[in-house]
C-alpha cells in the first residue's frame, strides 16, 4: 500500500485547534505525546502530531492505514 508523504504539512493546516485529541496515555509530565485529529468529514484521514510542537508537521494517514497500525499493536502498548 503506497503512502505519499508530503514534508511541508504543517499541523495548523491539517485541522483546527479544537480537533485535535491528545493520546489518552499521555501524562501531564510533558513525555512522549501525540495527538489525533479523525477528518473524516473531510477525507477521511487520520493526522498525527506531537502535542509539544503544536505549530509543528504532522503526518497525515489514511484511515485504513492507520487502522492496520493500531491492529498491529499489542499489549501492553495498547
Amino acid at each position: 500500500m503506497d503512502v505519499a508523504i508530503n514534508t511541508n504539512l504543517m499541523a495548523p493546516d491539517v485541522a483546527a485547534a479544537d480537533e485535535w485529541q491528545k493520546s489518552s496515555y499521555s501524562t501531564q509530565e510533558g513525555g512522549s505525546c501525540v495527538e489525533l485529529a479523525r477528518r473524516t468529514n473531510v477525507d477521511d484521514k487520520v493526522a498525527v502530531r506531537d502535542s509539544k510542537a503544536a505549530e509543528g508537521p504532522a503526518l497525515l494517514f489514511p484511515k485504513d492505514v492507520w487502522t492496520q497500525f493500531l491492529s498491529g499493536l499489542e499489549a501492553p502498548w495498547i
